[in-house]
């Protein structure tokens, strides 16, 4: 019975021999502490409580006064300050006018934010993130909607335009002051331009190194590296809906590989026909079990033709081979 058991769930998850029987160990486990309540409720022999009447009055006359303690205390909810310790003035959320460019992590804490969650919004801000309008709060990963809606009266934003505006109108004081000469010679634009920091252009991520990724708002040197890895695990991205499957992208981070990096290189892909069980199981999207089912199944039956060719495998679903085809060469 163990066996079957052990054999069903290795063919059906895709399981090693090894992890389809800690997966029966776990369900075990499981079923156990689930049936523990009721064993000791079976086991246990309920025994009834003699209460005599002069503990009856006892009880009576204590429930009494806790009533009529309980009475004499403020309701939940209204303690007087003064009683209150520091942690729970501290937790208490303070509404005040801020910037959410400037604020910063306790006093997003003082507005109601968690901790880590301030600390994300600082990180988005240190790796030039920047919000432009009320609503891009929402854009932070798991930034609660109504506490937004709480905190939107009290956002106060800096006056972008007209800060653009003055500046440029000192600009053109200077210009007129100088003189005509000065502003024709095109000396002034030149300088400007080669001040300018350079605009980002998009690029292959299949060829991509982590320094192009660095450069991208909300990438560092870490995540930058397991973005390489993945991608060359994966023998390169077919989709930029692959994106999503790499481990610690935040929206920001997200948001940035759409739009600059782009697909122009086909990926690398795997000899199906000739490459061995090995080979197979170190693509990120088939398992142990599942590379060796492949190679057997050819070996039987013959060399595959296409993907189509692999549906009758039934360790394959639909998802795994429309997610696999693009990488194998028939």
């Amino acid at each position: 019975m163990f066996n079957r058991l052990q054999a069903l769930i290795r063919d059906y998850f895709g399981f090693s021999h090894k992890e389809a029987r800690g997966t029966l160990v776990l369900i075990s486990l499981t079923l156990l502490c689930l049936l523990i309540p009721f064993l000791y409720r079976f086991v246990a022999d309920p025994k009834s409580v003699d209460t005599s009447v002069a503990d009856q009055r006892k009880l009576d006359s204590l429930v009494s006064l806790m009533q009529a303690e309980e009475a004499r205390q403020p309701k939940f909810g209204a303690r007087p300050e003064n009683e209150k310790t520091t942690a729970e003035r501290f937790s208490e959320p303070k509404l005040f006018a801020f910037d959410p460019n400037t604020v910063s992590v306790a006093g997003w804490q003082q507005l109601g934010l968690p901790r880590w969650l301030a600390e994300r919004i600082e990180k988005y801000r240190s790796k030039g993130g920047q919000f432009r309008k009320k609503e891009d709060l929402l854009r932070i990963y798991d930034f609660p909607p109504d506490l937004y809606d709480q905190l939107e009266p009290y956002i106060t934003l800096a006056d972008q335009p007209a800060t653009k505006k003055y500046a440029d109108s000192r600009t053109t004081d200077k210009q007129v002051s100088a003189g005509k000469s000065y502003a024709t010679d095109g000396y002034k634009s030149n300088s400007h331009a080669s001040f300018a920091k350079p605009a980002l252009q998009p690029f292959d991520i299949n060829t991509a190194d982590t320094t192009q990724l660095i450069a991208l708002k909300g990438i560092g040197s870490k995540l930058a590296g397991r973005i390489i890895k993945f991608r060359d695990a994966l023998g390169g991205f077919v989709a930029t809906d692959q994106f999503r499957d790499i481990y610690g992208l935040d929206s920001l981070a997200l948001e940035e590989l759409q739009k600059f990096a782009k697909i122009q290189s086909a990926p690398r892909r795997i000899a199906i026909n000739t490459a061995s069980a090995e080979e197979l199981d170190r693509h990120p999207f088939l398992s142990r079990r599942q590379a060796e089912v492949i190679v057997r199944y050819r070996e039987q039956h013959g060399a595959y033709s296409s993907a189509e060719s692999l549906k009758p495998i039934r360790i394959l679903d639909a998802k795994t081979i429309e997610k696999i085809g693009p990488y194998l060469e028939f």
